[in-house]
C-alpha cells in the first residue's frame, strides 16, 4: 500500500508539474516568435537595404529563438526531473506516516492472545478516520477481553457446581457403604437423590442457556397469555399471593423455551420474596410482559450483574437455596433468541420488577 500510495501520489505531482511546464515553454516559444518577426517588420520599415535587414533579422530570429528555446528545454526537463524525485520521496515518507497507524493496529493484533488482551493500541493524535478505526478496536478488544472474563468465570462455576454434588454423592457413597445399615442406607439413598437432583437441574439449565443463546430453528405462533396462565397455575403457593392481569397476546417463538422463561421468572418471583408478600403478572401489547414481586431490597447497581451466570443476590427467602444462579441468564439468552429485550429495576420498597418486551406483539383474534 506505501508503494502504490508513493506512485500514486508522486505520479499526480509529476503529472501536475509537467501540464504546468511544457504548456509554459510552448508559450515562450511563441512569445520569442512574435518579438523575432516584430524585430524583422521594423528593420524592413527602417533605412537599411529591405532585404539586407529581412535576412538579418531572419537570422537573428533563429539565432536567438534556438538558443533561449534550447536552453528553456534543458532547464524545463531538468526541472521536471528534480522535482520527480522529490515528488517520489515526499510520497514515499508521506504515505510511510499515514500508516503509521496502521502497522501499530496490525503489530497490535498479532500481539494478542487470550493471556494479553488487555493491551490497547491507544492512539493518540486528531480525531479521523485511523484514529476511529484504532478506537473502533480498542473498544472490540474491551468487549472481547469481557467476553473471555464471562467465559472463565462461566467455566469456574459450573465446575463447582457439577463438582459439588459429585462430592455428596462421593462421600454418601462412601460412608453409606462403610456401614451399610439400613437407616444409614436410607439416608444415602435421599441425599444421593438430592445431589442427582442438582445435577439434573443444572444440565438441563446449561443446556438451555446453550440452546437460547445458539437461536430458534424455526418461529410459530405461541399464545403467551396462555403460556402465562398455565405456568402461573404450577406456582401458586402459600405465603406468596400470585396475581394476573392479561390480555390476549401471540408472539411468534418457541413455546418451549418462552414457557422456559416465563417459569423461570415466576419462580424466581416467588423465591426471591417475603411471607405474605406478592407478585404481579402483567401481560398486554403495549407494555409485553412484567413481572413485579415484593421481596429483600436489592442495591440498583448490582441488578445487572443478575443476568449473568451463576450469580446469586441473596439466599432465598421462602424456597430452597438448592438453585444455581441460572434462573435469569436462561431468561435474556432466551429473550435474545426470540429478539426480545429484558430490562431489571429495584423497587424502593424491596423486589424487582423486570419487563421483557417482545417484538410485534399481536392480539388474538376474539372468537
Amino acid at each position: 500500500m506505501r508503494m502504490r500510495l508513493t506512485l500514486l501520489y508522486g505520479g499526480l505531482f509529476l503529472l501536475t508539474t509537467m501540464a504546468v511546464l511544457i504548456p509554459a515553454g510552448l508559450l515562450l516559444e511563441r512569445s520569442l516568435d512574435a518579438s523575432a518577426e516584430k524585430f524583422v517588420e521594423r528593420a524592413k520599415s527602417s533605412e537599411l537595404d529591405p532585404a539586407a535587414a529581412g535576412q538579418g533579422g531572419m537570422r537573428i530570429q533563429v539565432h536567438i529563438g534556438a538558443g533561449v528555446l534550447s536552453s528553456q528545454q534543458i532547464f524545463t526537463w531538468a526541472t521536471i526531473a528534480v522535482l520527480g524525485v522529490l515528488a517520489f520521496a515526499a510520497s514515499w515518507w508521506l504515505a510511510g506516516r499515514v500508516l503509521r497507524p496502521l502497522h501499530r493496529i496490525t503489530g497490535t493484533a498479532r500481539r494478542l492472545t487470550l493471556s494479553n488482551l488487555d493491551e490497547r493500541i491507544a492512539l493518540t493524535g486528531p480525531r479521523d478516520e485511523l484514529k476511529d478505526l484504532a478506537d473502533t478496536f480498542d473498544d472490540m478488544l474491551d468487549r472481547l477481553q469481557r467476553a473471555v472474563e464471562s467465559q472463565r468465570r462461566f467455566v469456574a462455576n459450573a465446575s463447582h457446581e457439577l463438582r459439588t454434588p459429585l462430592a455428596i454423592q462421593r462421600a454418601a457413597i462412601e460412608i453409606g457403604l462403610a456401614d451399610p445399615e439400613p437407616a444409614k442406607v436410607a439416608r444415602m439413598r435421599t441425599e444421593l437423590l438430592q445431589a442427582n437432583e442438582r445435577s439434573e437441574r443444572l444440565i438441563e439449565g446449561l443446556l438451555t442457556l446453550a440452546q437460547g443463546e445458539r437461536g430458534l430453528d424455526a418461529r410459530l405462533p405461541v399464545a403467551l397469555d396462555a403460556v402465562v396462565e398455565q405456568v402461573a397455575g404450577q406456582h401458586q403457593t402459600e405465603g406468596v399471593t400470585l396475581r394476573l392481569d392479561l390480555h390476549p397476546v401471540t408472539v411468534a417463538g418457541d413455546e418451549v423455551l418462552l414457557t422456559r422463561l416465563v417459569a423461570n421468572l415466576v419462580q424466581n418471583a416467588v423465591r426471591h420474596n417475603h411471607p405474605g408478600g406478592h407478585v404481579t403478572v402483567r401481560l398486554s401489547p403495549d407494555t409485553g410482559l412484567v413481572i413485579r414481586n415484593t421481596g429483600s431490597s436489592v442495591p440498583p447497581d448490582q441488578v445487572s450483574e443478575l443476568f449473568e451466570p451463576f450469580r446469586r443476590l441473596h439466599p432465598d427467602r421462602t424456597g430452597s437455596a438448592s438453585g444455581a444462579g441460572l434462573g435469569l441468564s436462561i431468561v435474556a439468552a432466551i429473550a435474545h433468541a426470540h429478539d426480545a429485550t429484558v430490562t431489571a429495576q429495584a423497587n424502593p420498597e424491596g423486589g424487582l420488577t423486570i419487563t421483557v418486551a417482545l417484538p410485534a406483539l399481536v392480539p388474538l383474534p376474539v372468537s
